[in-house]
Formats: C-alpha cells, structure tokens, sequence
C-alpha cells in the first residue's frame, strides 16, 4: 500500500493511528466506577499546555490500524467502548462507530469538540479548551461538560460553556491534576456557591490503574 493509499483509508476512518487500548475502570465524570474498554486515537493539535498524554498528539507515531480490527477486539472485553485521544474527533469517526453499533455495544466519546462531530454515540463528554473551542453543533448534543480547571480564570471559562450547553448536559469542573492541591479548594467553595456544577476527579490515578 502507498502511503497515498494508507492516507486515504485514514482520512475515511477506515485506519485510525491507535495509539493504545486498555480495559479498565472508568474514572471521570458521570460513568466513573464503571468497567469499559478504552481506545486512544492518536493526533491532537488542541496543544494543551498540560495534557498528561502529549505522546498522543503525532499520529504519525502511532499505527495505523483497520477499523474493523479495533472493534474485533475491543468488544471481547466490554459492552462500554470509550474512544478518546488525542483528539478522535480529528478523525472521521462513522466507519468506528457504526461497526461497534452494529455489535450491539454503547459507544462514548471524550472530545474537546474542535472539529466536526462524526460517528453514533450514546454518551458524549465534551471537555473544551480555551486554545481551540468546539463547533457549536457538539453544545447542543453533549451528554456531560467537563471543564477542567488549572487556574482561577478557567471558572469564567467554564461558565461561558455551560452557557452553550443544552439544558440537560450535567455540568463537572475537574482540577488539573498538578495542580488539585491548590484549585481544589477552590473547585468545592465554587460548587457549593453554584450547585448546577459537579466535582469531577481522576479517580483512576488515585486508584493507580491506566
């Protein structure tokens, strides 16, 4: 296969740049707790300053594997796929989506909504970045916001999100984990001033599994 070959079944979704896929428990927002497998799509050009898996950004690093052997074995472990990234939205998500639909799994999807919401899913957690804000057709059908909070100006962010959000998209501020000693006193006077808004942790780091 060329590599003009290869770059067309990518830009279809046919091949995706995997970058890892584990079997574990969710530990955010509103699925926490619960067992699902996760598929980490590589290529993200957001540029968060402070994103804990910078090694996802260059597809290019990861390989570029068939769609349908992504599902194959994805659903022998869980009825719960997670896609995340990187950024999965960089990539056309139909021909993923469509497959795991077909096997009769929930398909959830972790984005910053920067590019053009593709594929079927039963859950979206929408999580935007100030770098790179989400189309605003992704506002209206977010299942969950989960701003995440570094600093004390990523408040007014958040809630010029929640702003966008449909009426029934629950609301989460999760501290960025460097700095959850400082921000997350913060993060409970403001919830407990605002309580349309969640706490939302990274349960899986303080529980030490992927």
């Amino acid at each position: 296969m060329t590599r003009r070959e290869k770059q067309a079944l990518i830009d279809k979704g046919h091949l995706l740049p995997l970058m890892e896929e584990f079997y574990t428990i969710q530990g955010e927002g509103f699925h926490k707790g619960t067992a699902a497998y996760f598929v980490r799509i590589g290529g993200c050009d957001v540029g968060c300053h402070w994103c804990d898996v910078k090694e996802s950004w260059l597809p290019e690093l990861h390989p570029a594997t068939e769609t349908s052997k992504i599902v194959e074995n994805a659903v022998k472990y869980s009825d719960i796929i997670v896609v995340t990234g990187g950024e999965p939205l960089t990539w056309d998500m139909g021909p993923l989506t469509e497959q795991l639909k077909a096997k009769g799994v929930q398909t959830h999807i972790e984005t910053s909504g920067a590019y053009k919401l593709t594929g079927q899913w039963d859950w979206i957690c929408l999580s935007p970045k100030k770098m790179k804000l989400p189309t605003d057709e992704i506002y209206e059908k977010a299942h969950e916001l989960k701003c995440i909070v570094y600093n004390k100006d990523d408040f007014k962010f958040a809630e010029e999100q929640a702003a966008k959000v449909n009426k029934d998209c629950i609301l989460y501020l999760q501290p960025e984990w460097s700095k959850r000693d400082k921000m997350m006193p913060q993060i409970v006077d403001y919830v407990m001033a605002n309580p349309k808004w969640k706490v939302s942790l990274q349960t899986h780091k303080y529980l030490n599994i992927p």
